[in-house]
């Protein structure tokens, strides 16, 4: 799998940092049937995560913060991050799905996407 993303090392910013961090963790990271990747998208109001086969590039199950359910639900963002996992690991096991490969996206592992990790472990998902 080719990254085309190409990003100069001296350009200056989060933004362009959170790249950077990403191309080198694709270059990793590969999604089986057996094993796929779940990929971690974060705004800054949502939180988006999805598993992908890439053997055949097909969506296993997916859950984000915009769901109807999960949009009344009271609490700050890190706790809605924390149901976003359980939620994605109840319908992963649904798929057949006992574990899978964390792409965090570049993003840092604390805040939003740790509560989603956890919220994954908690729900029966290994990675």
């Amino acid at each position: 799998m080719a990254i085309s993303l190409k990003v100069a090392k001296h350009t200056a910013g989060k933004a362009a940092s959170r790249q950077r961090r990403q191309v080198r963790g694709r270059k990793k990271l590969h999604g089986t049937p057996d094993r796929p990747r779940l990929i971690v998208t974060r705004s800054s109001r949502h939180v988006f995560v999805q598993l992908v086969d890439d053997s055949v590039g097909k969506t296993v199950a997916s859950a984000s913060t915009m769901e109807p359910d999960l949009r009344g639900l009271d609490g700050d963002k890190t706790a809605k991050a924390k149901r976003v996992g359980q939620l994605v690991a109840e319908r992963a096991k649904a798929s057949g799905v006992e574990s899978a490969v964390f792409d965090r996206a570049g993003n840092r592992y604390h805040g939003r996407v740790a509560a989603l990790a956890d919220g994954a472990r908690e729900g029966g998902l290994a990675f």
